[in-house]
């Protein structure tokens, strides 16, 4: 007998006349505007401008959503390739489905672009935008919550997550029209949920006491992410690709976190970057004297005493 569990939604599309209403889908938009939010106060307060951090996502978000699609119907081709799949799956975006590393890959193609577009250092811009990612992927599992995906193994422990089969957006009821409970399992997705809000909480704090710039408060973002998910991905028995019986995304973790990490100690002890709005430089040879009361301390302009004729000799 199941004494208390997390319960999960037996319905994941609502219907709103013709339009279909899917709770995977308004979770990611919200990780995106929270992201969104928070990256605009920090990428201010680095010195950047107002309106930029909008200006790079409408870039970045269609790249990085086509680009965790991608990685995600390459690393689970079965549903779409395989026996009995079906193809043309593999644009149902909406029924769930995005990799993170698809999604950062090509958005960071996408954001590049912006920046180059604007004349913003790419490294300064994904330092300011780490923390705002993790909070993002943290609501996005709120979407796995929903579809009743991304769970470990079973499970009684007081927060096990209940989990019913699952068919078309809706959990498949049984003859008395209940929904068919497959069991209680370890709530992968909200342990991940869990420690993206924790990572994002440290990356802000490790920014703020060290100063962290030329992309290394993104690579510890990365690196806090990748420890993370590895474990969370040994716990998780939901149906994916393994390699040598290991889920792909074990291998993933570990190769992209050890990068992550080689990043941070090759880029470490270096300053933050120091984003110039609107100054233009002093020309190298110009001279900048005190000016006194009443006078004028612009370099450009000549000293009055630069005019005094010379007393004869």
């Amino acid at each position: 007998m199941i004494v208390a569990a997390i319960p999960s939604p037996t319905q994941g599309v609502w219907e709103l006349g013709p339009l279909p209403i899917r709770a995977y889908a308004l979770c990611i938009v919200a990780g995106i505007v929270a992201a969104a939010l928070l990256t605009e106060k920090r990428w201010v307060a680095r010195g950047g401008a107002p309106g930029e951090v909008l200006d790079i996502a409408v870039w970045a978000v269609p790249f990085g959503i086509i680009g965790g699609r991608i990685y995600h119907v390459i690393s689970s081709p079965r549903a779409y390739f395989g026996e009995g799949g079906d193809p043309m799956r593999a644009f149902a975006i909406w029924e769930g489905g995005l990799g993170i590393w698809g999604a950062i890959a090509f958005g960071g193609v996408g954001a590049w672009i912006a920046c180059r577009r604007r004349g913003i250092p790419l490294p300064a811009f994904a330092d300011a935008l780490a923390p705002g990612l993790l909070v993002a992927q943290a609501i996005g599992r709120l979407g796995n919550w929903f579809n009743n995906e991304l769970y470990g193994g079973p499970t009684d422990l007081p927060w096990a997550l209940k989990i019913y089969e699952w068919d078309g957006g809706r959990a498949v009821l049984d003859s008395s029209g209940e929904p068919v409970l497959l069991g209680t399992f370890h709530p992968a997705f909200l342990y991940e949920l869990l420690w993206n809000l924790a990572a994002a909480g440290f990356v802000i704090w490790a920014d703020r006491r060290f100063r962290l710039g030329h992309g290394r408060a993104f690579a510890l973002y990365v690196l806090s992410y990748c420890v993370g998910r590895l474990w969370i991905e040994l716990l998780r028995t939901d149906p994916a690709e393994t390699l040598f019986g290991v889920r792909i995304n074990v291998f993933t973790s570990i190769v992209v976190g050890l990068g992550a990490l080689a990043y941070l100690i090759w880029m470490r002890g270096r300053p933050r970057e120091v984003l110039h709005r609107g100054e233009e430089p002093a020309p190298d040879d110009a001279t900048t004297v005190p000016a006194g009361p009443g006078e004028d301390s612009h370099p450009d302009r000549p000293r009055d005493d630069d005019h005094r004729p010379t007393e004869p000799g």
